[in-house]
Order: C-alpha cells, then sequence, then structure tokens
C-alpha cells in the first residue's frame, strides 16, 4: 500500500482524538470510514476487537489504540501529568460519560448521578486549562471530543454550567480550521471504492 491505512468512524470521540493528531501533523493516509453496525472484514483482520481508530502502517504494523496513533503520527512522549489526565478522562470520565448518555445500556443507572458524577472532572480541567502553562495542545486533541460528546448531550444544561474555561477551550476546539478538517464527512469505505486519502492541507490563522 502507498500510504497507512486509517479505519475510522466519524462521530466516534477516539476516531476524533486520532485524526485530529493526523491534521495537526499533516500526516497522510488512506481513509477508510467504517460503519460499526457494518464493520468490513478487513477491519476485523487487521485488529480483531473491532474497534477504531485502527492504524496500518506500510510494513504492516497495526496500531488500534487512539492514544497510540496520537503517539505515533506526533512523536508524542506524554509527561507525567498528560498520562494523569488522560487516565481520568479514559476511565473515570468516560465511565460516567456512557451511563449518563446510554443509562438503558445498564442496570440501575441514574443518569443524572453520572452527570453530577462527570461533572467534577469537568470542574477539575476547568481549574487546570485557567492554570499557566497552558494545556498542550496535543493534551487538548485527546480530551476535548469527550467533553464535546458530553456537552451534546444536553446542550443547554452545559451551557449554562460555571466552567468559564471548559467552555472558552472547547468552544475555540470546536471552531478551530484543524477541527473543521477533522470532520470532514465521507462515504462509507468499500473494497470496490477508489482509495480516499485524507490529506489535511489547513492553515493555521
Amino acid at each position: 500500500m502507498a500510504f497507512p491505512l486509517l479505519y475510522s468512524f466519524r462521530r466516534c470521540p477516539y476516531a476524533m482524538r486520532a485524526r485530529m493528531s493526523i491534521v495537526r501533523k499533516e500526516f497522510q493516509v488512506e481513509l477508510r470510514e467504517v460503519v460499526l453496525r457494518d464493520r468490513p472484514i478487513q477491519l476485523m483482520q487487521a485488529s480483531p476487537k473491532g474497534t477504531v481508530p485502527v492504524l496500518v502502517l506500510e510494513n504492516g504494523t497495526v496500531i488500534e489504540e487512539s492514544l497510540e496513533i496520537m503517539q505515533h503520527v506526533l512523536d508524542w512522549t506524554l509527561s507525567e501529568e498528560e498520562k494523569r489526565w488522560v487516565k481520568r478522562n479514559d476511565e473515570e470520565f468516560k465511565f460516567h460519560l456512557d451511563r449518563y448518555k446510554y443509562p438503558n445500556r445498564y442496570q440501575s443507572v441514574d443518569e443524572l448521578e453520572q452527570r453530577t458524577a462527570a461533572s467534577s472532572y469537568l470542574l477539575d480541567l476547568d481549574t487546570r486549562i485557567g492554570e499557566i502553562p497552558s494545556i498542550s495542545e496535543s493534551l487538548s486533541d485527546a480530551l476535548f471530543p469527550f467533553v464535546r460528546q458530553f456537552a451534546n448531550h444536553d446542550r443547554k444544561w452545559f451551557d449554562v454550567q460555571p466552567w468559564a474555561n471548559v467552555h472558552s477551550w472547547l468552544s475555540s476546539n470546536l471552531e478551530s480550521e484543524a477541527f473543521t478538517t477533522c470532520m470532514k464527512k465521507f462515504k462509507q469505505w468499500e473494497v470496490a471504492h477508489e482509495p480516499v486519502l485524507f490529506e489535511p492541507t489547513w492553515v493555521e490563522s
């Protein structure tokens, strides 16, 4: 293959963080947009767990975790603080986010209790964003797709919460040219299709 293959799903926050790193680095890949209810056999062969994103390098190496894709593309070595924030995001916050957004998937779950539990993370994040030095671009990209998902579940409620730094930070990310490029729409990939090159060419203002 001429370029690395990226199996992705546009709305998945894990896939978003991987694509953001690709956009930032202008790292060219062949994009294969996946519909999760109709996963292609090629994805399952590369990564039997069947989740996205998955990056298949030219030498056949498979990278099947979003954070590892970010690290590979950006040559990013996380600091101890960055590791702590990613861990809190991917474990603590995501745990409550899933139960807040999809309470019917779990037994004996109160979505408002889950929202309150997730909010403690956002309060801490609000404090951290307000500190100097500010949050790094790479860490920001690793976190904000999940906060976006949380915010969009009940935007009216989210917008009146007293997290001024989080609101400003999230808006800045969502309104950026990089995110616009990241969220470009593509049709579901099929074997018969011509290869689709994801070529990030945005210009930072």
